[in-house]
């Protein structure tokens, strides 16, 4: 589409002066790196729901990162605000120290709000007194201006609130779209500088493209394997061995399928692969021992504590070592649906593991492998239509027994089904019946609550990201 994407993030930054937002951009790879491993700071030092990052790892990770302050939620802002000249400067002058005067920006907004213009002559102010440049930002909420109701309702459901009890944390007005560059430039007419500034930005961060960054970079994690043996061989004879207990012997049919699936496992590098999946389950039969299930002197193979499903089962390779409890060789599974000689992605394996071994072998994965070598990956659900009426409902400060009924009343929760506006359903009495359901069609592709398991994890030879 001829669009360029520009990576950057809002973290809550904790200041001596107090929490607010700075907005941090990669300007480069080593940009892009520092960058995810300060959303993961944040993560790991603040919180889960609410992650807030510590100054003092910034210094430590501002390479190739451009950092803009000022901005309506920032700690400079308020000091902007309350006129506090001598605390802004000393903010500023510390980052510049941090990341280099050519790197900060100041933030000028203009949302037509009270308190934008006086901000903004005093940000230029500061500028000119630390010696760096002013850019012209905007805080797009919503891509067009008639969205704004619907960002409404959102930020009520987030809150758990109705809209009325939610009015202080709403945007004062619907100036929070994403403004063209004409209406950009028309607003900052005084300040053409802090306007051009933005395509400067986009310029320097033009030579980082993240997929070239990310190309080859992957490698498998690293699996210990005894003197004398690389991956391969290793897992050669963890096969051998598991075949030789669950067969007797090693008939010719079973081994034809062994050659040809190291053949295979080869020719796409693929040894290291299994054995991580091989270290996992292997961590999963501890946790089932220690809470008591199985026996020591049981072979894994004979009583994987996961369970594969999908076409990973097809792997005699994966059967051996422990992934699957179905044998290939006994149903005559075929390979190729797995991994053939013309596989050009990774092959998805499937683990199902006992809800009640998840969160300690989470913990046990992460023990293994560091924080830093291992993460977790989430679903992200979006809303289904009674999801729709339900926390449509709750915003709006209607009946919980008329929303419950609304929501009832549906056959079907697809969203596509639901009627046109306004939404209204016949039969149904109270408030709830006669109400206009604004913005429902808008909400299929909006995520609703994070799952309550986490959809699976993966795992990196080196830090992430890097």
């Amino acid at each position: 589409a001829g669009v360029q994407p520009i990576l950057g993030v809002d973290l809550t930054v904790r200041d001596p002066e107090g929490d607010g937002v700075v907005s941090l951009i990669a300007e480069t790879g080593d940009g892009y790196a520092n960058l995810c491993r300060l959303v993961s700071l944040a993560h790991v030092t603040g919180g889960r729901t609410e992650p807030v990052l510590d100054a003092r790892f910034l210094e430590s990770h501002a390479d190739g990162l451009i950092v803009m302050l000022g901005g309506l939620d920032s700690v400079l802002g308020r000091l902007v605000q309350d006129a506090e000249w001598a605390r802004a400067q000393a903010l500023v002058q510390r980052y510049c120290g941090w990341f280099g005067s050519s790197q900060v920006f100041l933030e000028l907004q203009q949302h037509l709000a009270y308190g934008d213009t006086a901000r903004t002559k005093r940000l230029r102010e500061l500028a000119e007194r630390c010696g760096v440049e002013t850019v012209a930002t905007n805080e797009p909420w919503y891509h067009c201006r008639e969205r704004s109701r619907l960002h409404d309702v959102l930020t009520a459901i987030r809150l758990n609130r109705s809209l009325s009890e939610a009015r202080e944390s709403l945007k004062v007005n619907r100036q929070y779209w994403l403004k063209s560059p004409r209406e950009m430039a028309d607003l900052f007419h005084r300040h053409p500088d802090a306007a051009a500034n933005t395509l400067a930005i986009a310029e320097r961060c033009s030579g980082f493209i993240l997929p070239d960054y990310l190309a080859g970079r992957y490698a498998y994690p690293d699996c210990p394997v005894p003197p004398g043996y690389d991956a391969h061989s290793w897992l050669h004879r963890l096969c051998e061995e598991s075949a030789a207990r669950r067969y007797g012997r090693v008939d010719r049919k079973v081994r034809e399928r062994l050659d040809q699936e190291f053949d295979l496992i080869g020719r796409h590098g693929l040894a290291g692969f299994f054995l991580v999946y091989h270290r996992i389950v292997e961590l999963a039969r501890e946790c089932m021992l220690e809470l008591g299930y199985g026996h020591l002197e049981t072979p894994l193979e004979w009583l994987p504590p996961g369970r594969g499903r999908g076409s990973s089962v097809s792997m005699l390779v994966g059967y051996l070592i422990g992934l699957s409890h179905v044998d290939p060789v006994e149903y005559g599974l075929a390979l190729d649906r797995f991994l053939s000689s013309e596989t050009a992605v990774l092959p998805d394996i499937d683990l199902d593991f006992p809800r009640n071994i998840r969160e300690r072998l989470i913990l046990r994965v992460i023990e293994e492998w560091g924080w830093d070598h291992a993460a977790l990956a989430g679903m992200i659900p979006t809303y289904k239509a009674r999801g729709i009426v339900r926390d449509l409902g709750r915003a709006l400060g209607l009946p919980p027994d008329e929303v419950v009924a609304l929501a009832r009343s549906l056959e079907t929760d697809s969203p596509a089904e639901l009627p046109p506006r306004p939404l209204c359903w016949p039969g149904v009495t109270g408030p709830a019946g006669g109400t206009c359901w604004p913005c429902h069609s808008s909400w299929p592709a909006f995520p609703g609550d994070w799952p309550s398991t986490p959809a699976g994890c993966w795992f990196r030879q080196l830090p992430s990201p890097t």
